[in-house]
């Protein structure tokens, strides 16, 4: 019998495809590799430097499985899947961060030809009109089921009913097997391709790749010290990428305008005042402002630049976590 008190953390990371490129990159960002040792069709792995993970390459529906059984203590998946799937979602996981890719929205489209119906009231009367000419409840095909029964709710819609689709959910409408559909979309392109548009107000969720932790997996102390590891190095990495270090030479800079510049730009002071040089790091958003008010203010030289990491004893991404898990 294995000993769970020592087990190692398991991290679910997607097995094919886009979703899996661009999980690769956003760990080799923070400095973490994955190693298959027999390639790319073993479906266990490692982080290079970092012998208390194991990594398990599974499908994106099956990682938000794992992640709400506590078989895996982080993964990478869609938080489409984790709303259709995980009835307890809150309970069970915490989407610790987005992470920019994976984009799609599940939304709720009719045919084109529906020039009536462009917001979820209009689909109310649609309902009840359908019912009133053929003498039944007007079809919804989806993979999402959950998700499409809780917003319908929301919009007070209860004369439908739901078809599930097996095959591809667009065509749905023009194969007469439903009347709209309740699908995922990225671009609009196919919607568009089968005479279907989107209603107005029917974006159901906005969804994305989420870096989430199980809370009900078992957490021991050699797993708690591989999580804060790795979300120590997510951290430093996005806050680098996400900031630059902004030093301006000034002839007079005053701690009035100092504390004036942090709370206008959002800014962060690096080190102390010296004689003639300040050293700011800002989002970046606020970069371009914070230089021209620098230039403004008597600024002879500015020089801007980008950190690979910037680690603080702090960490907001393992805050969240404990405060989930507890104590160890």
């Amino acid at each position: 019998m294995s000993d769970k008190t020592n087990m190692p953390l398991v991290l679910a990371i997607p097995s094919k495809g886009r979703l899996q490129e661009n999980t690769n990159h956003f760990f080799a960002r923070a400095g973490l590799v994955f190693k298959q040792s027999r390639g790319e069709r073993d479906y266990r792995g490692t982080i290079a430097g970092l012998p208390d993970v194991e990594v398990a390459y599974l499908s994106a529906s099956e990682i938000a499985a794992e992640l709400a059984s506590g078989g895996a203590h982080l993964g990478i998946t869609g938080e489409d899947l984790i709303r259709e799937n995980i009835e307890d979602a809150a309970e069970r996981l915490v989407l610790l961060t987005p992470l920019g890719f994976g984009h799609a929205n599940v939304v709720v489209a009719v045919p084109q030809a529906w020039i009536d119906v462009s917001r979820m009231t209009d689909l109310e009367d649609a309902a009840a009109r359908f019912r009133q000419r053929h003498g039944r409840k007007m079809r919804v095909a989806t993979k999402y089921v959950n998700l499409t029964r809780r917003f319908f709710s929301q919009h007070g819609i209860s004369d439908y009913r739901i078809v599930e689709s097996l095959g591809a959910t667009e065509g749905a409408p023009a194969s007469g097997s439903a009347e709209l559909i309740v699908d995922i979309t990225t671009t609009g392109a196919t919607l568009t391709a089968n005479a279907l548009k989107v209603i107005d107000d029917g974006v159901m969720l906005r969804s994305e790749a989420n870096l989430v932790a199980s809370v009900v997996a078992p957490w021991n102390e050699r797993q708690r010290q591989a999580v804060a590891s790795i979300l120590r190095r997510i951290a430093a990495e996005e806050e680098a990428r996400t900031t630059r270090e902004v030093r301006a030479d000034l002839s007079a800079f005053t701690q009035s305008q100092r504390e004036d510049v942090c709370q206008r730009f959002d800014a962060r002071p690096v080190g102390s005042m010296s004689d003639r040089t300040v050293v700011f790091q800002c989002p970046v958003p606020q970069l371009f402002a914070l230089t021209d008010h620098l230039l403004a203010l008597g600024a002879e030289r500015i020089a801007v630049s980008q950190r690979d990491y910037i680690f603080r004893p702090a960490n907001p991404l393992l805050d969240v976590l404990e405060a989930r898990i507890g104590p160890s």
